[in-house]
């Protein structure tokens, strides 16, 4: 460290030893790697975050990507970055106030940029896993823009890590998240969130030491299957709530997500709890991190 960055350290460890203070620390971006560097059995991995018009994906488009491209090694310590992006993208109308407030993007700045798709399949090229903060809201979008990322496995670093239940955390939200152990970051630019997303995967979990990558490896690499509780009882509705279904109003039904290790165990549940006059065909749907988080995982049952 240069002598003002000890100087301020020193500061800053005062502050904190009075027990009135706590101070933050920027995230720092993770240092470039070459490819030739990496060791035998490293693998490559794409964070990706998008700035987008706004929330529905039918609707709306993105207008900034940030993909930051990293290795890492069979014990999940991250390496280094290999490659990165940021991109600007006219939609080619006005931009909503809020999302000119939320990302500090102009129209001015998006007037007549184009996504580079040549570069974005290049950082791509490779890549064992694409990783999103919430890749719920951001896959949809990016498969419709890209539509060569339907063939990635994906993973969330916001549901694949169990932030709140496993670990302790008030808030699964980036944010907030790097709040609690000690840092900030300038939010809502892709590819500074992607840079923050990177920090944090890299950190240990509170509950066991294991690293927050490996944590989310594991998760993202199970399947899991999408069951429907159709015609459930009304006097049930309680009760599958309780348990984690979510409603669907569109096709009037319950669903949920179980481990596929667990599906019998939910059947049986079921069974005893929900259908006691007798447990229908239900149907349900294998889900993995190749699907997971797309719009091609429907929330209503398909249609038999």
């Amino acid at each position: 460290m240069s002598d003002r960055t000890d100087d301020l350290e020193a500061l800053a460890a005062r502050l904190e030893a009075s027990g009135d203070y706590k101070v933050l620390r920027r995230v720092r971006r993770t240092p470039r790697i070459e490819r030739a560097a990496l060791p035998e059995g490293a693998r490559e991995a794409v964070v990706l975050d998008l700035e987008t018009t706004g929330l529905e994906p039918t609707a709306d488009v993105p207008i900034e990507v940030g993909l930051v491209r990293f290795a890492y090694d069979p014990q999940g310590r991250i390496l280094g970055v290999t490659d990165e992006l940021s991109a600007l993208e006219d939609p080619g109308r006005p931009l909503a106030p809020e999302v000119a407030r939320l990302t500090g993007i102009t129209d001015a700045d998006l007037e007549g940029q184009r996504f580079p798709d040549a570069r974005v399949a290049e950082v791509l090229d490779g890549a064992v896993l694409v990783i999103a903060h919430n890749a719920g809201f951001d896959r949809p979008f990016a498969e419709k823009r890209w539509p060569a990322l339907e063939a990635f496995p994906w993973a969330c670093s916001l549901r694949d890590v169990p932030w709140r239940d496993g670990e302790g955390f008030d808030s699964g939200g980036l944010g907030a998240l790097l709040l609690a152990h000690g840092c900030f970051f300038d939010g809502h630019r892709a590819v500074e969130d992607g840079y923050a997303v990177l920090d944090l995967l890299g950190r240990a979990l509170p509950s066991d030491g294991e690293r927050a990558l490996n944590r989310m490896r594991r998760t993202a690499g199970a399947a899991s299957v999408r069951v429907w509780a159709v015609k459930s009882p009304f006097e049930a509705k309680d009760l599958l709530k309780a348990r984690g279904y979510r409603w669907n109003g569109a096709a009037k039904v319950w669903w949920t997500d179980v481990p596929e290790e667990a599906l019998e165990a939910e059947r049986a549940f079921l069974a005893a709890d929900v259908y006691p006059r007798g447990l229908p065909a239900l149907p349900t749907l294998r889900v993995d991190a190749r699907v997971r988080y797309s719009a091609r995982v429907p929330e209503s049952p398909p249609r038999t």
